[in-house]
């Protein structure tokens, strides 16, 4: 699933090609995408509006129009997006949408497993809708070690739980709290209500620092994510723990284990991250 870095390389790679651009024409082939609207009515209501901006919250691509509304784009697992020159897009079996600009150029939207979505929000609306369910953005100034301990005070959960939720920091996923807890010294298992407050500063400075080396190298391409322009990401050659089992850790040598945490395999050094660190 893209999380942070790949979707801000995704938003910093669109910007150029849609800020000042027309929505021309709108093609939305795959209903899923905009349910429960119907894919020719929302094409319609896209149809003409004008960009003023590209950003990202979380895990979210916004596309914000001169006309106060915003497209709301979530990948979920194998959503991608891509730019190409008029006429330039090759036949894709996985294509849910085509964006034509006024300048001839297109973007498209492919989704293997189609459990990506778009959402048209009217004016006033985008604001309210994320924070319900984001929080701290990890990569900007209000993320600081105070703030993260006030989200994780009490908290029964295993940290990776608590960090994998879309709540406690907006962006993170499988990938790169793996990362950022192997930075940390941290256990995945550890309950992170009982982290105490220099284990929270190290943390925090764990997941800026893992976010920001992803977005350096464009993101991670294990299987389905690319970048607009069809390049691939580098993060997976960089990876301390991530799907490197039985690997050496570059720290202490320790053959990197798996095991399964919050339901997700993860992936820790037994020396680096001992959970009797308590």
């Amino acid at each position: 699933m893209p999380e942070l870095p790949e979707v801000e390389t995704i938003r910093l790679k669109l910007e150029p090609h849609l800020v000042g651009r027309t929505f021309e024409r709108v093609e939305i082939s795959d209903p899923r995408l905009v349910r429960p609207f119907e894919p020719i009515q929302v094409a319609a209501e896209l149809e003409g509006e004008r960009v003023s901006a590209v950003e990202r919250r979380g895990k979210y691509l916004i596309v914000r129009f001169e006309s106060s509304r915003a497209l709301l784009i979530h990948l979920r697992m194998t959503g991608s997006l891509r730019t190409a020159a008029n006429g330039a897009l090759a036949d894709d079996p996985h294509r849910r949408a085509v964006v034509k600009l006024d300048d001839g150029s297109d973007v498209a939207y492919r989704d293997v497993r189609r459990f990506g979505t778009w959402q048209l929000l009217e004016p006033g609306e985008l604001e309210p809708y994320l924070d319900k369910r984001l929080g701290v953005e990890p990569l900007g100034g209000t993320f600081t070690a105070r703030r993260l301990a006030e989200r994780l005070k009490g908290r029964r959960a295993p940290i990776k739980a608590a960090l994998l939720d879309q709540r406690t920091v907006a962006g993170l996923g499988n990938i790169y709290v793996d990362e950022a807890l192997w930075r940390a010294e941290i256990h995945p298992r550890r309950l992170a209500g009982t982290l105490d407050y220099d284990e929270i500063v190290r943390l925090t400075r764990a997941v800026k620092a893992a976010l920001k080396a992803g977005v350096a190298r464009q993101g991670a391409s294990l299987r389905d994510y690319s970048t607009p322009d069809g390049g691939r990401g580098r993060m997976q050659d960089r990876f301390r723990v991530y799907g490197r089992e039985g690997r050496p850790c570059s720290r202490c040598g320790t053959p990197i284990d798996k095991i399964r945490t919050a339901g997700r395999g993860t992936w820790y050094c037994p020396t680096c991250q001992r959970l009797d660190q308590a």
